[in-house]
């Protein structure tokens, strides 16, 4: 059973991590619709919108509580965050609240949190709007891709890509659930779950990438093709190894090295998607976003040696 401390940092970064990561999917959806969606737009908009509140409230509450691994890590913000927000609100015409970008990369770590019964309650509520938010967002997502496949609609979002960011939020939902029942999420079991997770996330990543990019980019075409293949095997590595019950140091080795690699690959992307000196039909933020979960998965797998 978790601590009042650990449940209080643990609930507050993964909401710092997610709360932006589904805003920023609230986005990716409402710029994927043609004229003739234009109430499901809105709807995407409105999410957005209130997904910027529950990060603005997790902000408030964070700073000074959360760990110094995670300010570090550069999974909540990047030193790309801000240009890729204002670039993609040049494009596409949709308010990006910077103010959460600025205050976000502000936050100070603390090893050693004393927590107090209010905060707690606090944090505890925030996690069952986060809870309620989530949901609702899942199944909007859900819908979308109903009503994609069966031929009602038309978006710019891929398929897979819509099977994607709902696995995510499937996963932010466990994670609350579990936290709500002050229940562990970092155990030897759930690290190999989150390392089988984050290596299918990181393929399809690859995969998205290759899809986004101009024909002409040929070399940066052939470079994701390599990193979807090698995180679609290491998936496979991981979920036998989790079918076993097994640690295996150098699946994990392999993925870290793996993710640090694709992490340049996708800083070195957002920053030509920033300076428009690569072509593709994808906005900075998506660069920026991607680049971030990389930056997560990452410390999950540092966390995961130790």
């Amino acid at each position: 059973m978790l601590s009042r401390e650990e449940y209080i940092r643990l609930s507050l970064e993964l909401n710092l991590f997610f709360a932006r990561i589904a805003k920023e999917h609230s986005i990716f959806l409402e710029t994927s619709f043609t004229g003739r969606d234009a109430r499901f737009a809105e709807q995407a908009d409105n999410f957005k919108v209130q997904f910027e509140g529950l990060l603005a409230e997790t902000i408030v509450l964070s700073n000074g509580v959360i760990s110094p691994e995670v300010v570090m890590s550069e999974e909540l913000v990047t030193p790309l965050t801000l240009s890729a927000e204002q670039v993609s609100a040049f494009y596409t015409g949709v308010q990006i609240n910077s103010n959460l970008t600025q205050a976000e990369a502000g936050l100070a770590g603390n090893p050693g949190m004393m927590a107090n019964p209010l905060l707690e309650q606090r944090v505890f509520n925030l996690n069952q709007k986060a809870i309620s938010l989530a949901s609702s967002l899942a199944q909007f997502k859900s819908t979308i891709l109903n009503n994609v496949i069966s031929c009602k609609m038309f978006t710019t979002n891929y398929p897979l890509l819509l099977e994607h960011i709902i696995r995510e939020a499937q996963f932010y939902l466990r994670m609350l659930t579990k936290l709500q029942r002050r229940e562990e999420i970092l155990t030897e079991q759930d690290l190999l779950e989150q390392e089988v997770f984050w290596n299918r996330i990181m393929a399809e990543h690859s995969m998205f990438i290759r899809g986004l990019l101009d024909p002409s980019e040929v070399e940066l075409i052939r470079t994701a093709n390599n990193f979807g293949n090698e995180f679609s095997e290491l998936t496979n590595e991981a979920v036998a190894a989790l079918d076993q019950t097994m640690v295996s140091t150098n699946i994990t080795s392999e993925s870290l090295t793996a993710a640090t690699k694709l992490k340049d690959f996708k800083t070195a992307g957002t920053k030509g998607l920033i300076d428009c000196s690569i072509k593709a039909i994808a906005y900075p933020l998506l660069g920026d976003h991607v680049l971030r979960e990389a930056n997560h998965y990452i410390r999950v797998l540092k966390m995961f040696q130790r």
